[in-house]
């Protein structure tokens, strides 16, 4: 699935019949990236013949995927008329598994949310897999019509295999090649994709983040929630090696003598210094110092103390953001990344701890290499809800070749 980088599409252009396909997924992504836009601006933009691209337009309009939103104003003659992705229609249904909760919802071809509902989360795999097919029912009954290539993509904290469609690992609940591709396809008919969250956000980053990542074709998505997860992106596509497994940097060493042990048992992972629940453990520390009574947060609320104040809180996030700089000091050395997106609540407190990530990011990095960007997330507070959905809606966007 390769992106389409529209500041590259007059020169991809193709004028070939038996190539129509590149030019109609150029003329989808224009209507998807520039609306509100016209005919004349694709045709402008993209040097294909006006005629070529009505043609393109109205058969985008017959398969249900834009839609005309009325004229827009002239420049000497017949407004035009804007065009728009069609909203408002089922298009993918996205299951968001985390270590808390799962999350079932269906989207349009824009991304917007039409339904969703959470589940809490069990580890009884059975039990869970039947309420996730019971959840799916339910939100397909909210709708009139379905349609019949309706996408379901799902993304798991864990390593999935995309090409054969299974969830071979989930570390946190000590799930093996949990079925769930093959109920949902047996069950319902559609076509199912499954894939780490890690490497979904890296796709949603991809196609619905902001429009400074969606320019770069090489970067790396850091995934700070229970674990650490990264998607790479190499050359506008998902790099996942084989059978799924690459990105699993939550596990190389970063330092010894961490606040909590990793899922793989270590205490010297990235994962165990730098993830969540290394962030709870350090204010825990500070406030089980001070008083008999162990405290209980959750990320959220840390992150809430921190930016009203909080001197725990704050110490507890600014210790951490050291090692999460480290770390991505060594995704630097080793891929050279154009930017580095990094995801997850501590997003929220981005202002609070972004130098210090900085500082210990480029701390390692030899002065005559180039610097990655760093850029919090724009997915909103549910970005693994994002990446399931995206698996399926960057497929319906993605180059033709």
């Amino acid at each position: 699935m390769k992106r389409i980088y529209l500041q590259k599409a007059k020169h991809q252009v193709a004028r070939s019949k038996t190539i129509r396909g590149i030019n109609r997924q150029i003329v989808l992504n224009y209507v998807r990236d520039r609306s509100p836009i016209s005919r004349a601006e694709i045709a402008r933009e993209t040097n294909l013949q006006r005629s070529t691209v009505s043609a393109i337009v109205d058969e985008l309009q017959g398969d249900g995927l834009i839609e005309e939103i009325g004229a827009g104003d002239s420049t000497g003659g017949r407004k035009p008329t804007l065009l728009k992705l069609k909203s408002g229609t089922p298009f993918a249904l996205g299951i968001d598994v985390t270590p808390r909760n799962i999350t079932v919802a269906i989207c349009d071809l824009s991304g917007g949310v039409l339904a969703k509902s959470v589940l809490p989360i069990s580890p009884d795999v059975v039990f869970i897999t039947e309420q996730i097919l019971l959840e799916i029912d339910k939100i397909l009954a909210k709708f009139p019509a379905i349609p019949a290539d309706l996408g379901v993509g799902i993304s798991v904290p864990g390593i999935a295999d995309p090409n054969q469609g299974e969830a071979l690992v989930i570390p946190y609940f000590r799930w093996t090649n949990w079925d769930i591709s093959a109920r949902i396809g047996t069950k319902f008919g559609f076509p199912v994709i499954i894939d780490n969250d890690a490497n979904a956000i890296a796709l949603a980053e991809l196609w619905f983040g902001k429009e400074k990542i969606r320019k770069f074709s090489n970067f790396i998505s850091v995934l700070i929630g229970e674990g650490v997860g990264t998607g790479i992106v190499f050359e506008g596509q998902i790099y996942r090696g084989e059978r799924g497994a690459a990105g699993e940097f939550g596990h190389m060493t970063i330092g010894s003598n961490s606040p909590v042990q990793c899922s793989c048992g270590s205490y010297d992972c990235w994962e165990a210094h730098a993830s969540e629940k290394a962030i709870i453990a350090r204010y825990n520390k500070h406030h089980n110092s001070m008083s008999n009574n162990a405290s209980q947060v959750d990320i959220i609320q840390l992150v809430g103390l921190a930016n009203i104040g909080e001197e725990q809180a704050l110490a507890a996030l600014k210790e951490t953001a050291k090692y999460i700089g480290l770390g991505i000091a060594n995704l630097v050395v080793g891929f050279s990344p154009q930017c580095i997106v990094i995801s997850g609540a501590i997003t929220k407190a981005w202002d609070l701890i972004a130098e210090e990530v900085q500082i210990f990011a480029d701390r390692s990095i030899r002065h005559e290499l180039p610097k990655a960007v760093l850029i919090p997330s724009s997915l909103g507070d549910n970005p693994t809800l994002m990446g399931a959905l995206s698996l399926v809606l960057a497929r319906k966007f993605a180059s033709a070749t």
